[in-house]
């Protein structure tokens, strides 16, 4: 393993923030996201990482080197910072050389490894001029080609796409993804977006009040939570308590849901997740099984409602039906009325209450 953290715990003075008892590795070529809400304990793994502090419990290894004691400098880690940190009175050639230069690489030498990361990253004519003439998405691929430059053995994305703009940061994800699997080393991404920590990862952890709740495939992850805490913080969720009253079947407010209730003895106090987009519209007027609807058959749980709130996303649209007090959240390409929804029975997982 390239990284490895355990055990690690760190508390701040005021007794505040930090980790507890945190353990997992990254394999080399492996990318790890970490994700988690403010003040969470992203930082602080960073930080703890970088070598910027030191665990009050457990270790860190890095390519199987114990960290306790080794200084940021002597870490050889490769660091893309959320504001870049480039050298403003240098040219972008001379920034992406810097790393080889503090490590007394012949300057021959040194400038051609600066050009090739240079052509990496796609920006070979820049290689004269000064960071201040780049764009935002320049900048961060000149910071790309200088952490990598050297050949570090792991590599630490801070928040590297929160600057960008929205249209820039789906080509920067693909193309630090294709640099990160080139370069095949191990990474770890530290973000506050939901989406770019799903999109680029290998595995994705969620730390929350400073634990780890979940480390997982993106898929895993989004698919199968481990809590309500996870659920609502990856991606959008409806999440209804409720009991099970009968084998395949919970009562909520909303009324009876049919669902897989195998695992849950009847009583069991449960929470339902069904993500949005596993929520169908009913249409207009549309009462019986007809091509244009989903069969209303027993595998499908349906609701008549009001449409209480209707956005316009662009690809689709995400709505909010009220039957009773009860909010169902769902998203759809269909651009007609909406007057219900249709939920599929094996669409809903079951969490602990």
């Amino acid at each position: 393993m390239t990284i490895r953290f355990e055990n690690v715990s760190y508390r701040y003075a005021d007794g505040k923030g930090g980790l507890t008892d945190i353990s997992f590795d990254v394999k080399t070529g492996e990318l790890l996201a970490v994700i988690g809400p403010s003040g969470s304990g992203k930082s602080t793994l960073l930080k703890l990482l970088a070598g910027f502090m030191d665990p009050q419990r457990g270790h860190i290894e890095i390519a199987g080197r114990n960290m306790k004691g080794v200084a940021a400098r002597d870490r050889d880690l490769g660091i893309v910072f959320q504001s870049y940190a480039l050298f403003p009175h240098m040219t972008v050639l001379e920034n992406i050389a810097y790393p080889l230069r503090l490590r007394n690489i012949p300057r021959t030498d040194r400038i051609e490894r600066a050009k090739d990361a240079l052509h990496d990253v796609g920006l070979d004519h820049a290689a004269d001029r000064m960071p201040s003439t780049l764009s935002g998405g320049q900048q961060q691929r000149v910071a790309l080609a200088r952490a990598l430059v050297y050949e570090p053995k792991a590599l630490l994305l801070d928040e590297p796409l929160s600057a960008l703009d929205a249209s820039l940061r789906g080509e920067m994800r693909d193309l630090i993804t294709h640099i990160q699997r080139t370069a095949n080393i191990a990474t770890i991404l530290v973000t506050h977006d939901q989406e770019e920590a799903l999109s680029m990862a290998d595995r994705v952890a969620v730390i929350h009040e400073g634990q780890l709740l979940q480390l997982a495939a993106p898929r895993d992850l989004y698919d199968q939570p481990v809590n309500t805490t996870v659920a609502s913080f990856v991606g959008k969720a409806n999440l209804w308590q409720g009991k099970v009253v009968a084998a395949g079947v919970v009562t909520t407010r909303i009324g009876d849901i049919t669902c897989n209730t195998a695992d849950w003895p009847i009583g069991s106090e449960v929470t339902l997740l069904i993500r949005p987009e596993a929520v169908r519209p009913l249409k207009e007027a549309v009462v019986s099984e007809t091509a244009e609807n989903e069969p209303l058959r027993e595998s499908f749980n349906h609701f008549r409602g009001d449409l209480v709130r209707d956005r316009f996303l662009g690809a689709v649209r995400r709505y909010d039906i009220a039957v009773g007090d009860q909010i169902i959240t769902g998203e759809t390409a269909y651009r007609g009325t909406i007057s219900g929804a249709s939920i599929a029975s094996d669409a809903i997982r079951i969490l602990r209450a």
